[in-house]
């Protein structure tokens, strides 16, 4: 024990600078542990309320989703159209 003493008197700096760098990174951790808990409760209070940006995104969303259907059906027509003419079977 006295070893152990006179060695920790010997490196104090070193043991005092171990002390604040674990200190340091605990107090990291918890401020990450702290941001990705508020992150979570705005999203999960915007899912709940919901958000007129989200309401717009979601009808820009349905009316892309119905411009794609339309221009496949008319991209299968023309495909069926040539397909018929040259006498090829898809």
């Amino acid at each position: 024990m006295t070893e152990l003493k006179a060695w920790v008197k010997a490196n104090s700096t070193l043991v005092y600078f171990l002390i604040a760098q674990a200190v340091a990174l605990l107090s990291g951790g918890a401020w990450a542990l702290s941001y990705m808990v508020q992150l979570e409760n705005r999203v999960n209070t915007l899912e709940t309320r919901g958000s007129p940006h989200l309401s717009e995104i979601n009808n820009r969303l349905t009316v892309l989703e119905k411009v794609t259907e339309a221009n496949t059906a008319r991209l299968d027509r023309v495909v069926d159209v040539m397909t018929k003419r040259l006498n090829i079977n898809p």
